[in-house]
C-alpha cells in the first residue's frame, strides 16, 4: 500500500478530490455560474479525463512498458465504475445531490479520452528516449 502512494500519489489526491467535490462540497448560494449548455457534464469529463490522465502520466513515470490489463483496469475501469458508484451514492445518500445518469456517461467519455491523452504522453516519452 505505502508503495502505491509513494508511486501514484497525484492520482490518489485527484481521486480523494473527485469524491469530496461530489458529495460533500457544495458551492457557495451567491456564486453565479456561466450559463454554458452542459456546464455540469463538462465538469464531469474534466474531472475524470484529468484525474485518468494522472493516472496514465504517474504510470508511465514507473513502468517502461505498457501492462494493457492493468492500466485498463485501474486507468479506465476503475474510475468509471467510482464515477458510477458516486452517482448512485448521491441519489441515495445524500439530499443535496441526485445521481443523474448523463453525469456517469460524461464520467465514462472522460475516461476513455484520456487513454488518448495516455497514449500521447507514452509517444513523447519515447522519443525522449
Amino acid at each position: 500500500m505505502l508503495s502505491i502512494i509513494k508511486r501514484y500519489p497525484l492520482s490518489l489526491l485527484c481521486i480523494a478530490l473527485v469524491w469530496y467535490l461530489s458529495i460533500w462540497f457544495m458551492p457557495p448560494e451567491e456564486l453565479e455560474l456561466p450559463s454554458i449548455n452542459f456546464l455540469d457534464k463538462w465538469t464531469h469529463f474534466v474531472m475524470y479525463g484529468g484525474t485518468c490522465s494522472v493516472i496514465w502520466l504517474e504510470y508511465l513515470r514507473h513502468h517502461r512498458q505498457l501492462n494493457w490489463k492493468r492500466l485498463m483496469q485501474w486507468a479506465w475501469l476503475a474510475p468509471v465504475l467510482m464515477g458510477g458508484l458516486i452517482e448512485i451514492v448521491q441519489g441515495t445518500c445524500t439530499e443535496t445531490r441526485s445521481g443523474e445518469f448523463l453525469d456517469f456517461i460524461a464520467d465514462a467519455i472522460g475516461c476513455t479520452l484520456a487513454i488518448g491523452v495516455g497514449l500521447l504522453m507514452k509517444n513523447v516519452k519515447m522519443r525522449k528516449l
